[in-house]
């Protein structure tokens, strides 16, 4: 019995298979696999980012669809000063009503005394009071500035950690910091939803409960929808 000696000169082993469908189900194996890898690398790196903003809107979704259910008594604080008469009479005569800043000492002066950041936010000018409006989740704030006599008032009214959390969820009167983070959240969840799709499709063919299960998840809502809200 003769032996063949394969030189580096004859190339691999493999290279001596026919031509045709071994190599074209090569390469189709490998598009899957780069598929496949990238798929799962974005799936998981979106549910990383999104995992705890997933968590609380689910969970302040189950306490909003109970807010009246679990809503907690109001505190109210209220405190009071009186304005020095030299920043009082730096305000001017009292006019019309007009909307507008506030002046920047009154502001440092507002900042110091009661530690509330009024920055560019509107104040409602008129002949008797100036009004500063101080929305916030979970509550609710404003002060006021009697124009005769230079009293403040600043008044604070919370509603408990279900309030304030709800409010996250709603985006209610928490700035743009939060405005950006549930933007950017929202995109991380489309990319989990959607590469969670495409993977859905890859793997159908051996989990044959996949579509009619995501069949459910779209008609159940729809069905709901038609039949119980009107």
């Amino acid at each position: 019995m003769t032996r063949t000696a394969f030189t580096p000169a004859d190339g691999p082993l493999h290279a001596t298979t026919p031509p045709g469908l071994p190599a074209r189900r090569a390469v189709t194996r490998g598009g899957r696999g780069f598929w496949l890898k990238h798929l799962h690398r974005w799936h998981w790196i979106s549910a990383a980012m999104s995992l705890i903003g997933m968590v609380l809107f689910a969970a302040t979704g189950i306490t909003l669809n109970h807010a009246g259910e679990i809503e907690g008594a109001p505190q109210v604080m209220t405190r009071t000063a009186t304005m020095p008469p030299d920043l009082l009479a730096s305000l001017g005569a009292p006019g019309g009503e007009e909307k507008r800043v506030l002046p920047p000492p009154l502001r440092d002066w507002i900042g110091t005394r009661f530690g509330v950041t009024a920055g560019e936010r509107i104040a409602e000018w008129s002949a008797d009071e100036i009004y500063l409006p101080l929305p916030r989740p979970g509550g609710d704030a404003w002060l006021t500035i009697e124009r005769e006599s230079g009293l403040v008032t600043h008044e604070v009214t919370t509603r408990g950690w279900v309030s304030y959390l709800n409010d996250l969820h709603k985006g209610r009167n928490t700035g743009a910091a939060w405005s950006w983070f549930i933007d950017i959240f929202a995109g991380a969840c489309l990319v989990f939803c959607l590469t969670g799709l495409v993977l859905l499709q890859f793997h159908a063919r051996t989990r044959p409960a996949t579509w009619p299960l995501v069949g459910l998840g779209v008609v159940a809502p729809l069905i709901l929808a038609i039949l119980f809200i009107h």
